[in-house]
């Protein structure tokens, strides 16, 4: 019954009604299962959650399709009522809660945002905030610290780092002349960004370990980062703010709750025990 497709078979659980053409109230019912009424607006909430593929599906197929689904379930759920276990009992009303929950984040999630919100984090970001700086580094990457050290001696003698570079690097780099491109905060291992940092441009470091080996460090030059326009980063800043609503909202009802936590010893393991739920 997992799959949509099944559900498009004659089940004889209906019995065609003649109803009004062209019907569009959500309170329309579609059919009566042992007195259980299934109306559109039940389809039309069904279909709103199915995968995309379902979506694709021609109007009459996706309603016949949801129908018969409908009426399986409610048949089934109608069965399972007669002698429903302590155990379904309260995974039900876990589902509920957590449909309830989920709901009501995605509403808060989904809800208009304020452009000025928008506005105001990209300001405070990017033209207010502390300019960014990225960097053009290259290195040379050998195993030990000799070898970068014997590296230092040979630059200091007039060696050039890139052919340097290309003949002792072990790193994938090496062939490029250890070039690294521009690159921000965060984007390299501590030890190497700190070494970059450490550096004036044109600067060569002193022999820097890092988890692949040593390097030998060129800062090659520095430029501060252009900020972005605002509509690159919209999409970015508008799931940020979504996020923090969500948490905020979740803690405004959580805090704003009366939670009373009964004072009872329960001993932890008891949550793995399952036997306790048909007793």
């Amino acid at each position: 019954m997992g799959k949509f497709s099944t559900l498009l078979r004659a089940t004889g659980l209906a019995v065609t009604v003649a109803m009004p053409a062209l019907a569009q109230d959500a309170s329309t019912v579609m059919a009566t299962v042992n007195g259980t009424d299934i109306t559109l607006g039940h389809m039309i909430a069904l279909q709103e959650r199915l995968p995309e593929q379902y979506q694709q599906l021609d109007d009459k197929v996706l309603m016949d399709g949801i129908l018969e689904q409908l009426i399986q379930q409610t048949a089934l759920s109608q069965e399972m009522e007669k002698d429903v276990s302590k155990a379904v009992e309260l995974s039900r009303e876990n589902e509920m809660r957590a449909f309830m929950a989920g709901e009501l984040l995605a509403k808060v999630g989904t809800a208009d945002l304020d452009p000025s919100e928008v506005e105001a984090v990209y300001k405070k970001r990017y033209a207010e905030g502390d300019p960014e700086m990225e960097y053009n580094a290259a290195h040379i990457l050998v195993e030990t610290e000799d070898e970068a050290k014997a590296l230092i001696t040979e630059l200091e003698g007039g060696a050039d780092f890139a052919e340097l570079a290309k003949e002792k690097s072990t790193g994938p780099t090496g062939p490029r002349g250890g070039d690294l491109g521009w690159f921000g905060a965060g984007a390299m291992v501590p030890e190497f960004e700190n070494a970059v940092l450490a550096l004036e441009d044109g600067g060569v470091s002193e022999p820097v370990q890092t988890q692949f080996g040593w390097h030998v460090v060129k800062r090659v030059e520095s430029r501060i980062k252009e900020a972005p326009e605002l509509d690159a980063v919209r999409d970015e800043i508008e799931r940020e703010l979504r996020a923090q609503k969500i948490e905020d909202e979740i803690n405004r009802l959580t805090d704003g709750a009366e939670v009373v936590k009964t004072d009872v010893e329960v001993d932890p393991a008891t949550i793995r025990d399952v036997g306790l739920l048909s007793k």
